[in-house]
């Protein structure tokens, strides 16, 4: 059976940092297409982009081949330049020998990536990217259930 080739545009958002937060992702496949979204009370905007990845990859059945799109340097940077690698060789610290931050969180991406083939892909946020920005809505109307005056 061959691999799918699923497309996966990620994004997070906070109110504060920390504060409510939310995240959204939109997958694509074929014609098909989900969106996700879901969100925290307390929460970082880092540990929200996260998530938005974790649930995206989470969502896929079977291994996929994936193409996953953040605006998150933070992100897509601890993969491709193989950050994640040495936290993991090294303990889960940093070059500096400090505790990983979001350690939690990126263990799971690091399993889910042990499942999939991903490459990461970084896009500019609020640069026209009709996915992101739609992840990024998606990602704020999520957040917006925790904020004053805002209403479900």
């Amino acid at each position: 059976m061959q691999e799918k080739v699923v497309e996966i545009y990620t994004d997070g958002a906070c109110s504060g940092n920390p504060g409510p937060g939310g995240w959204g992702v939109v997958l694509l496949y074929g014609g098909h297409r989900r969106e996700l979204s879901g969100s925290e009370p307390h929460t970082t905007n880092q540990r929200m982009e996260l998530t938005a990845a974790i649930e995206g990859l989470k969502a896929l059945k079977h291994p996929c081949r994936v193409r996953l799109y953040s605006d998150s340097a933070y992100l897509v940077n601890a993969f491709n330049q193989k950050w994640l690698e040495r936290w993991v060789k090294n303990g889960w610290r940093t070059v500096k020998k400090t505790p990983v931050e979001n350690k939690d969180l990126w263990e799971q991406l690091y399993d889910l990536t042990r499942k999939h083939r991903v490459s990461w892909i970084k896009v500019r946020g609020h640069a026209g990217n009709k996915e992101n920005e739609h992840c990024d809505k998606l990602a704020n109307e999520a957040m917006a259930r925790y904020l004053p005056g805002e209403s479900s």
